[in-house]
């Protein structure tokens, strides 16, 4: 143009601004400027609007106009000032430089309003949009500021934003919009049905939505929204299938769309529905053209299972955007592909791309899933980097990684250099160290920071303060956290109530679990469970059996948890009767085929005595884990078929199972059961040599029981050096125990373990019976003495000996010299008769053992009436032939052994006897243990 005026550059501006060019509109400001033009305020306007579309990059110049604008005739005029409020709310993170500019404005229009209500309402700061529209109503009483559909938009999205207060707001509008008569605007309509469906009033939003006079993209895109924030996919995709020919669909409505999917009741619906949207995508060639559907497909198939095809379509995808990355990376770590989340955050990366919040929170969601540490601390240090570990998604992030990997300082650390918190930050801290078994304290000092810190409870941190409690065993604690969750309205959630039943139940409390179980309103299998469990912690195994029958009289269904908790139970108290029941209860729920159940079975069933039924069922289990293994393999070592136990581990080894730590528990056992000790230690070895494990306590334990039981002592001072952690009470009484067995001739090394298990535990009575029997097997009866005087002066207790047998008409409990059965007459007859033809048979009975110094004639009376033989007499004053089985809470002595041997082969019963180590099973005057035991 040979000449250009105000006019020309002025829409030279504006057009370069509406073709999405900010750039160069800002550019040709410049040179208007420069050339000596004096800006109207149309083109001041116009370079705004792009210094608006810049963002933060246009900050700089648009407060260079601000100050240039206040040197002419412009500084308070109304549409340059409009201008800049725009300009400032778009442009900087806080809204003070907007409300300074709408307060110099002299004279002000709805314009003006808009703008500065706008910038409020983008900010998510509703109480201060809602003042402003106040104040506007009120400066505008002759209706020269009435609200407009702009006006009404902004506040409708203010209110839809806010937490606190933003129903009753958007509820108060949707009242003001009708008497205004904009309920059938299409600006207005679509931002009260976005509003509403993100409030999940989806019956308002349809309502709304139905009385628009026309609708838009806008308004079918909030509805379906809403619908898919309450997991209604079925209903959003419906939405969409009436409105698609009727409105202009865009490329959020498909989003929506594929979102929709993926809250489908049926994943396999949603994932199929999908598929057909991703055909017809890739048919109008939008999938190619168009990132954000890339992401969206990656997403839906992420979330309705179908990760290989999110894999294969973001490979497709020929641009890809931090979203995209964002939404692979998430989708592998939900879909617990956790290796391949953390390969493609770091693949990410090698694309320049910086990592997001997103990303990173994936990223370490999943290095905590693997357990990879040292991966998690690499991803730490790529957040601090980017400055991304202050945001407090990403530290609650990092303190579940810490938390999960037991790296507790780190997780402290953390915690302690969060800039803020949120209440997922507190929960996770509260959480994480109720997990901890050495700092579930501290989970009590994070709970009462947290309510000093004035934050909200909710069940989250309910029911990980009541699972602290119970591990900590502060029932008193529990009532005080009943009064909180009333005061904050829980008490009819059920998962806070089974909170309690688990917790009350942990710490003896069944009264009050009956009570809370009695009101619950709605109980679900963990309820049923958690009262099962809570009666069997507390030995009342009748009760829980009641509650079984009870459970199936109302149909509760019976699930794998239910069944493995009662069998565990049986087998705990040695119940068979019970177990077989429970055992034929899962096999009409077609449950018996479960590996956890037939896991669960084989443990019952070996530790009630019947290892041939133990046996049979292992070889029938479809599926075995390591469970399975493990059980048989320490059922055989608890029934004295060593030999058995090592060739079942051969054949686990074969069938390429990787035995664990509990594994070598049992296979350990085995060897000292049957002195196998070079075998044992070759086993021992190969824990690390082969197997990568690393000797715990219990395994030293058990080579230490292999040494004790082969006599070969002078073995364990050398182990005990190999060691490397510190010797605990269950290794020095194992030792103990093994100096008893040699008839105190080591004495030495026991009293060394008896100091120091003393000084540990000095109120625990088995140590000084230990001790005591240690000397009393030496004949050092004045040594003995001293150990009861000084047990008895610390005021310890012996658990007393006791026998039980469990016939159809209950169970028989006995202790020693017992006279309260109202069958003692009958009982004391038979066990004389015994004595008489044991001795007939060569039986002598062996004084030592009865660990007094007495007379002989007053040892062999003490051994006579011990709690074993009393039961064994019992059964045999009824009628019967089936094998007689016995249960005792101590280790058998070698009277009783040697006097079972006879007794099974006078009576020609087998006799199955239970004791606190072991299995012994008698039959012709022989026992499974070859007499090493």
């Amino acid at each position: 143009m040979p000449v250009r005026n105000l006019v020309s550059w002025s829409c030279l501006i504006s057009g370069y601004n509406q073709n999405e060019m900010p750039h160069v509109a800002c550019s040709i400001f410049r040179d208007m400027v420069c050339t000596g033009f004096l800006p109207n305020h149309y083109a001041i306007g116009s370079v705004l609007r792009a210094c608006q579309t810049l963002k933060s990059c246009g900050l700089k110049l648009g407060l260079q106009i601000h100050a240039f604008v206040s040197k002419i005739p412009y500084a308070f005029d109304v549409v340059v000032c409009n201008g800049l409020i725009s300009m400032y709310g778009n442009c900087t993170v806080s809204a003070d430089y907007a409300c300074r500019v709408f307060d110099e404005i002299r004279t002000k229009n709805t314009i003006s309003w808009n703008s500065v209500i706008s910038v409020y309402s983008q900010r998510g700061d509703a109480l201060s949009a809602f003042e402003l529209f106040s104040s506007m109503q009120q400066e505008g009483s002759d209706f020269s500021f009435r609200p407009n559909e702009y006006t009404l938009g902004s506040l409708i999205t203010s209110a839809s934003t806010s937490v606190d207060c933003g129903l009753v707001l958007l509820e108060q509008m949707l009242a003001k919009i009708g008497k205004l008569g904009f309920l059938q605007d299409l600006y207005v309509g679509s931002a009260l049905v976005s509003g509403f469906g993100r409030f999940g009033l989806l019956t308002t939003a349809k309502e709304i939505f139905e009385q628009m006079g026309a609708r838009n993209v806008v308004s079918m895109n909030g509805l379906m929204v809403g619908l898919v924030r309450q997991k209604r996919g079925e209903e959003a995709a419906e939405i969409f299938m009436e409105m698609k020919e009727r409105v202009k669909v865009n490329s959020d409505s498909y989003l929506v769309l594929l979102s929709a999917f993926a809250e489908f009741c049926i994943s396999g619906e949603g994932r199929r529905k999908g598929r057909e949207v991703h055909a017809f995508l890739i048919r109008t060639g939008l999938f190619d053209s168009k990132v954000v559907i890339g992401n969206g497909l990656v997403n839906m198939y992420a979330k309705c299972g179908a990760i290989n095809y999110a894999c294969s379509v973001f490979e497709l995808m020929i641009e890809k955007d931090p979203v995209s990355w964002n939404s692979m990376i998430s989708g592998l770590d939900q879909n617990e592909c956790y290796e391949d989340a953390v390969m493609s955050f770091h693949a990410m990366k090698a694309t320049s791309l910086l990592p997001s919040n997103f990303s990173l929170i994936s990223a370490l969601s999943s290095c905590a899933s693997l357990g990879w540490i040292t991966m998690g601390k690499q991803i730490h240090c790529e957040g601090l980097k980017v400055g991304l570990d202050l945001d407090v998604s990403v530290s609650n992030a990092l303190l579940t990684l810490y938390a999960e990997t037991g790296c507790m300082t780190e997780c402290k650390k953390v915690f302690s250099l969060m800039p803020e918190y949120d209440q997922i930050s507190w929960n996770s801290m509260i959480g994480a160290f109720t997990d901890s078994d050495a700092h579930v304290s501290e989970a009590i000092g994070y709970f009462i920071g947290m309510m000093q810190a004035g934050w909200s409870l909710n069940r989250v941190t309910f029911i990980n303060i009541l699972a602290a409690v119970s591990i900590l065993f502060l029932p008193e604690l529990g009532r005080q956290i009943h009064v909180l969750v009333i005061k904050y309205y829980f008490m009819d959630d059920t998962a806070i109530d089974n909170a309690f039943l688990s917790c009350y139940g942990k710490c003896g409390k069944m009264t009050d679990c009956e009570t809370i179980f009695s009101r619950m309103s709605e109980r679900d299998e963990v309820s049923w469970n958690s009262m099962i469990s809570g009666y069997i912690h507390n030995e009342l195994l009748p009760q829980a059996m009641d509650l079984v029958w009870l459970m199936l009289q109302k149909g509760q269904r019976l699930d794998c948890f239910t069944f493995a908790t009662v069998l565990s139970a049986c087998a705990s108290v040695a119940t068979l009767e019970c177990g077989m029941e429970i055992h034929a209860c899962g096999i009409r729920a077609c449950l018996d085929s479960d590996v956890v159940i037939g896991s669960a079975l084989v443990d019952m069933y070996s530790k009630c005595g019947r290892i041939d039924y133990a046996s049979r069922f292992f070889k029938l289990m479809p599926i075995r884990n390591v469970y399975s293994w493990n059980s048989m393999i320490s059922g055989y070592a608890r029934h004295g078929h060593g030999h058995r136990a090592l060739q079942l581990f051969t054949e686990m080894k074969q069938e390429r199972q990787p035995p664990d730590h509990v594994t070598f528990v049992g296979v350990l056992s085995a060897c000292s059961h049957v002195g196998l000790v070079e075998k044992g230690f070759e086993h021992f070895e190969s824990m690390s040599e082969i197997y990568g494990l690393i000797p715990r306590m219990e395994h030293f334990s058990c080579m230490i029981d292999l040494l004790g039981r082969a006599g070969e002592i002078d073995k364990i001072e050398s182990l005990i050096k190999r060691m490397p952690m510190k010797p605990n009470v269950l290794i020095w009484r194992t030792i103990l125990g093994a100096c008893c067995r040699v008839n105190g001739s080591k004495t030495d090394l026991g009293k060394r373990a008896a100091e120091i298990l003393l000084d540990l535990e000095p109120q625990n009575a088995v140590n000084y019976v230990l001790l005591s029997n240690m000397h009393a097997s030496g004949g050092k009866w004045e040594d003995m003495a001293k150990t009861r005087i000084a047990m008895r002066e610390a005021l310890v207790k012996k658990e007393a000996g006791c026998s039980w047998v469990t016939m159809k008409d209950g169970v028989h409990v006995f202790v020693a010299g017992d006279n309260s059965h109202p069958d003692k007459d009958a009982i004391y007859k038979k066990l004389k008769d015994l004595n008489a033809k044991m001795r007939d048979l060569g039986y002598v009975p062996q004084t030592k053992f009865s660990l007094h110094d007495l007379e002989l004639e007053n040892q062999e009376e003490l051994l006579s009436y011990h709690s074993e033989k009393l039961a064994v007499a019992f059964v045999l004053t009824r009628k019967s032939e089936l094998p007689i089985r016995i249960m005792k809470n101590l280790r058998v002595c070698g009277d009783c052994h040697s006097a079972f041997k006879y007794i099974s082969k006078i009576v020609g019963r087998q006799i199955v006897l239970r004791d606190s180590n072991r299995f012994h099973h008698f039959f012709d005057g022989k026992c499974s243990c070859g007499d090493y035991w």
